[in-house]
């Protein structure tokens, strides 16, 4: 771990009345399904499915759900790796929904991703150096001596020895990988970073350093992340917001504090439940949810959780709850909002 370096600008909490870094408003990302002879589109998998969600500048909104829930996906959205279907996606006021190739290209130097798997991730044919350099270089930044010594200033930021520039990938450790991808997201020196995942395929031991990093290197570069994740323990660690992805929608929002101490969503109540407690004898009741997720191909009618919600009525088949605030800083999408709690 590098030590934080105090003289950098520090990332301020979000401000009230302030504008957002990223803004997402009615973002829908649908994939046809095709078949028959004819390859026609016989259905679509609605991955994303009307997102509304803003990041404020300096801060880390974690965004929690289980897999297949669209997390990933809105990420990708977000940063226009995967076309949004329908929707507006803003970032730092310019709307980039419909931004050209050559104009993206350019916007792409603010925003940046630290990819899932830290194996798959890495081009084993390429040199740690010039993995980490290649950005600089698609971006025609700096003169090769230059780039020389900000992939070396980069790879000391994130705790790596600048003189393994010149091994591969399969000679580092899984950890040392991610801290790889890290270097590469962080190069360009963008200002939002989506983290998919970055501590899933490591092992616990690893898991901790790679999370303080991140946390050290947001105040060391005043960096606003997405962090996307399906362990609520882990993004309640690292986020200031939490927002809960449930088949494609945000089903809650609020900040780290209320989401951990007063859940309003069944569904966050049953993600709380599932966290191990540290004190032996302190484990929570445990809220089994039934069945398995629904397919994104033919969601449920009104609320989507109604299926596999412990506290679901008649209405919640009718009419889907919209996301709307119940307390101060916290909106959830439930009829019957704060019913269900966690027992500790």
């Amino acid at each position: 771990m590098t030590a934080v370096d105090q003289s950098a600008p520090q990332p301020r909490a979000a401000e009230e009345g302030a504008a957002p870094l990223v803004s997402v408003r009615g973002v829908h990302t649908h994939f046809p399904v095709r078949g028959g002879v004819l390859r026609r589109t016989v259905g679509q998998v609605r991955a994303v499915d009307g997102v509304d969600l803003d990041i404020m500048r300096g801060e880390t909104l974690g965004l929690v759900g289980e897999s297949g829930c669209g997390k990933s996906t809105l990420g990708r959205t977000i940063l226009r790796l995967i076309p949004p279907t329908s929707g507006q996606i803003t970032f730092d006021g310019t709307d980039i929904t419909g931004l050209r190739p050559e104009r993206m290209k350019a916007m792409r130097r603010h925003m940046q991703l630290i990819f899932q798997d830290p194996v798959g991730s890495l081009n084993p044919r390429m040199t740690v150096r010039n993995i980490i350099g290649e950005a600089l270089l698609a971006h025609g930044l700096h003169s090769r001596q230059e780039r020389h010594d900000q992939v070396r200033d980069i790879m000391r930021s994130v705790g790596l020895d600048p003189d393994a520039g010149g091994r591969y990938p399969h000679e580092f450790s899984g950890g040392q990988r991610q801290r790889i991808g890290i270097a590469r997201a962080l190069v360009l020196r963008p200002g939002f970073i989506v983290a998919d995942e970055p501590v899933s395929a490591l092992d616990v031991s690893i898991q901790s350093q790679v999370l303080n990093l991140l946390v050290d290197l947001k105040r060391r570069f005043a960096l606003t992340y997405l962090f996307v994740a399906h362990d609520l323990a882990v993004v309640d660690y690292v986020s200031d917001r939490v927002a809960v992805m449930y088949l494609g929608k945000v089903v809650e929002i609020a900040d780290s504090v209320s989401i951990r101490e007063r859940p309003l969503h069944p569904y966050t109540v049953a993600l709380l439940s599932a966290i191990p407690q540290p004190r032996p004898g302190g484990a929570r009741q445990r809220i089994v949810l039934a069945g398995d997720v629904p397919s994104p191909l033919a969601p449920p009618s009104g609320c989507r959780f109604r299926t596999r919600c412990p506290i679901a009525r008649p209405v919640c088949a009718e009419l889907e709850p919209p996301l709307e605030s119940k307390a101060p800083g916290q909106s959830v999408a439930c009829h019957f909002s704060g019913e269900l709690e966690v027992a500790a």
